[in-house]
């Protein structure tokens, strides 16, 4: 692929992603401009208003500072996502979005709203590493090893004990990263393999004769020569 085509790949890749971050930022800019409060239509597990909350909740953020954690998330792991998995992205981040607001809806109290792209945060985090490691390709580890080294403190998240002081929503992370392990697993198969290596054999094709594709003959059908065809060469000592 040359450096165009990689060009429009990345590019391509980066659509989706960018879309999404929009409509996170627009949902904002709607809040602030109108002076309304959108987070109402969060994600409240175990009750039937709650439920549209799978669909809303990740374009719903407090304030700014929630905003921006997961802008660049989004578009690093989004776009590694469709670059590296094109047949894939579109099934992993649908899924993603969906299962993990609904795992969210029944791990969750119904005295809780969850708002935030965090889940799905997680859940392409989650997919990109696994899916790196077990298909053993050497391009996908790389990329899994720099999504651990960019946010491998993501871990803490998941634990009650040091999320709820901080008012974040352990349960949309761990259902986020439950269905980015399971997706790794259920599509190990499909997309980028195992890198294979292919030995070019055009060298080593030989004619009828055993003679190699320039006409010479390999060095054990070489004929002996005569002792009147021989040079005798003496070691001389000094």
């Amino acid at each position: 692929m040359d450096e165009k085509q990689e060009r429009r790949k990345f590019i391509g890749s980066l659509i989706i992603p960018l879309l999404i971050v929009a409509l996170m930022w627009l949902t904002k800019l709607t809040e602030v401009c109108f002076g309304i409060d959108l987070g109402k239509w969060g994600l409240v597990p175990h009750t039937a208003k709650g439920l549209v909350g799978i669909l809303t909740m990740p374009f719903l953020h407090g304030n700014w500072e929630h905003l921006l954690a997961n802008t660049v998330p989004i578009l690093v792991l989004g776009t590694a996502l469709f670059y590296f998995y094109p047949s894939l992205a579109f099934r992993v981040l649908l899924i993603t979005y969906l299962a993990s607001g609904l795992f969210t809806w029944c791990l969750g109290s119904p005295a809780s709203t969850h708002i935030g792209a965090s889940a799905i945060v997680y859940g392409l985090n989650l997919f990109l590493i696994v899916s790196g490691f077990i298909r053993g390709n050497r391009s996908l580890i790389v990329i899994s090893l720099i999504m651990v080294f960019l946010y491998g403190s993501f871990l803490w998240g998941m634990i009650p004990s040091l999320a709820i002081p901080q008012n974040i929503s352990w349960e949309g992370h761990l259902a986020g990263a439950l269905i980015g392990v399971l997706l790794a697993f259920i599509y190990r198969k499909e997309g980028p393999q195992k890198d294979e290596h292919h030995w070019d054999d055009d060298d080593d094709e030989t004619d009828d004769d055993g003679s190699d594709s320039n006409g010479e003959k390999p060095y054990w059908d070489v004929p002996t020569p005569s002792n009147d065809d021989l040079t005798v060469v003496y070691r001389v000592k000094h």
